[in-house]
């Protein structure tokens, strides 16, 4: 790993790594005025609704910084983020390893010196408030902190697409073009997900494990892209044949190839809907990009995709001409 990639990868894990530091040494100096059951649950209201022992307390919430600080690292070192979306996510990541670090410390204070059996005092929510300002304050953080290892902008940034290029068919010839790709990380991202869901449910609560369950599924789905151009027109399915998007070549009226990035233009991954744009984004990097009447764009980031929008636009021109 160059000096780039390990600087930009500590820089993810090392909130991560501060937050489950100091989670730890908290439960370690207090453990011996805590009870043998923990009140770990609480309704909207910080009424507690749930108790836990200290054993399983560990067990779940120990897991859960070290997790997320992996799956950081592994979209930081992994995706092609450039420029000002870099430093959104590295600043993203300090501010969740805070909002967790000070919600799971909190949630120690509150058990302090509780009489076995006793009632737990409430969760009062204004720690819900201090843990929104320790995020902004660590996320302001990071975002100085990524400037030490800036990434250059998107190379494709300003850079329009050249004149729409086409492939050269035979009257009568058929042609097809098909590729698929994806992202190393997603898969283990949803494995991970699905981990956190499966502890959440078993020793806490479903109402918990079963959205990251959902979470890891939808992620799991959407983590390939296989993606098709022929006669039909432009075809994008997941992992799983089911479900899919189509475009017929009568609502397409031109297509490109240029380079996305995941965050700064979708918000993230899967398949995305935004004003103007629609896409489904398993990475940054090169794209099919095809423009619809009324101005909208659907993108899907596949590589060849030069090869893809080229054959798509020959056979867009022959769909016009009745041919």
């Amino acid at each position: 790993m160059t000096r780039k990639y390990l600087g930009r990868a500590t820089l993810a894990a090392l909130p991560f790594v501060l937050a489950f530091l100091v989670d730890l040494i908290l439960f370690i100096a207090l453990q011996d005025r805590l009870p043998t059951r923990l009140a770990a649950h609480f309704d909207v209201s910080g009424d507690v609704n749930g108790h836990v022992d200290r054993t399983t307390y560990v067990l779940v919430t120990a897991p859960v910084l070290p997790m997320l600080g992996a799956l950081w690292v592994l979209m930081v070192v992994g995706g092609k983020f450039y420029g000002r979306a870099h430093r959104l996510l590295i600043a993203g990541g300090w501010a969740a390893a805070a909002f967790l670090q000070y919600v799971l410390g909190a949630a120690l204070v509150v058990n302090l010196d509780v009489p076995e059996g006793g009632a737990a005092a409430r969760f009062p929510l204004w720690h819900l408030a201090a843990a929104l300002g320790a995020a902004v304050l660590a996320g302001a953080l990071g975002l100085l902190l990524a400037r030490l290892f800036p990434v250059a902008e998107d190379p494709y940034a300003g850079k329009g697409p050249a004149d729409r290029a086409r492939i050269a068919l035979a009257d009568g010839e058929v042609a097809g073009w098909a590729r698929t790709t994806g992202a190393w990380w997603l898969p283990l991202g949803a494995l991970l997900t699905a981990a956190a869901g499966a502890g959440a449910g078993i020793w806490g609560t479903w109402f918990v494990g079963v959205p990251l369950l959902v979470l890891a599924l939808l992620v799991l789905t959407f983590c390939r892209a296989h993606v098709t151009v022929d006669r039909r027109g432009l075809t994008v399915s997941g992992l799983l044949p089911w479900p899919r998007v189509q475009l017929p070549l009568e609502r397409i009226e031109a297509a490109d190839s240029r380079s996305v990035n995941a965050v700064a233009e979708f918000g993230g991954y899967g398949y995305r809907v935004r004003p103007g744009r629609t896409g489904f984004i398993v990475r940054s990097g090169e794209a099919i990009v095809a423009r619809q009447p009324g101005g909208r764009e659907f993108a899907v980031t596949v590589g060849d995709s030069a090869t893809g929008a080229a054959l798509l636009n020959t056979l867009v021109d022959r769909n016009r001409a009745g041919r």
